[in-house]
């Protein structure tokens, strides 16, 4: 699944095509993932894209209507497990699974394609639009050292289950969270709330530093990831636990191991990453 660093990618990438756009006509296939599909044909033909920005794992493309008095509108999206957003010539093959086109008055074309379709696609109303990231968490490429500490302060759950949580950290997901804990030697089945002062500011420093690589080297394109111009990513080559079981830990050589935290498989090193004790005692988490 995209997470911060492709969905980033991407965000990146429309900026550069997007802003000043106009949208000339939209044509769509499979529609199970939109929602409302008649409010697409609607209302985006004629308007034109102002900015593109992000929160989490979603993107927005915010749009202003050329009709005197219309409201500001946006498109919301998220690419579920195996959405692609490219912007390119209409004359390029067209793969298979693309549900999604929108014409575009510099002679571009915006399509979106999702093999599985666990993506959405919603148009937001003025109101809607501005409601729209108010249910996640803090952006983890944004938050501070002190906000950090207090999205993890008191929790009970396991610090993956709380890093994987939107609610709590808006953006990570399974990679970029072992990678994370790997980085700061923390194991993923620790309790928040367990964690030194010294560990959540470790933790801070580690996901800041795997999610500024990861952006910088466009992602990580594991399955069906491609940025908007349908570029894979390279951060996969510097996986170091995600994906690596039996393999050597790079840090210490023991083997890595998988586990499953939270109902999700993790990947960590038992020597690097030691395993909580039966009964963990709170020891806070504030920098």
């Amino acid at each position: 699944m995209p997470e911060l660093p492709e969905v980033e990618t991407v965000v990146r990438g429309l900026r550069e095509a997007l802003p000043g756009r106009r949208i000339l006509e939209v044509r769509l296939g499979k529609t199970d993932f939109i929602e409302n599909p008649a409010a697409l044909e609607t209302h985006l033909p004629g308007a034109r894209v102002k900015d593109v920005d992000r929160h989490g794992k979603f993107l927005r493309v915010n749009l202003e209507s050329t009709n005197e008095g219309a409201k500001p509108l946006a498109l919301l999206i998220h690419l579920g497990m195996t959405g692609q957003i490219v912007v390119g010539s209409p004359e390029a093959p067209i793969p298979p699974h693309t549900h999604v086109f929108f014409a575009l008055d510099d002679g571009k074309e915006f399509r979106y394609t999702d093999i599985r379709r666990f993506g959405l696609m919603r148009l937001l109303a003025d109101g809607a639009r501005e409601k729209a990231f108010a249910a996640l968490g803090i952006d983890a490429l944004v938050a501070t050292k002190q906000q950090f500490a207090a999205a993890l302060h008191g929790k009970r759950a396991r610090i993956k289950a709380v890093l994987l949580d939107q609610g709590v950290l808006a953006g990570l997901g399974n990679i970029y969270v072992d990678e994370s804990l790997w980085r700061a030697r923390i194991h993923p089945m620790r309790l928040a709330a367990t964690l030194k002062r010294d560990e959540v500011r470790r933790l801070y420093r580690a996901i800041r530093g795997v999610l500024t690589e990861a952006i910088r080297l466009r992602g990580s394109s594991v399955s069906d990831y491609v940025d908007s111009e349908g570029r894979r990513g390279e951060f996969q080559a510097r996986h170091r636990v995600y994906q690596r079981e039996g393999k050597k830990c790079f840090r210490c050589g023991a083997k890595i191991r998988r586990a499953i935290v939270a109902g999700r498989s993790s990947h960590f090193c038992p020597r690097c990453q030691r395993a909580p004790r039966t009964r963990p005692q709170v020891a806070g988490g504030r920098l």
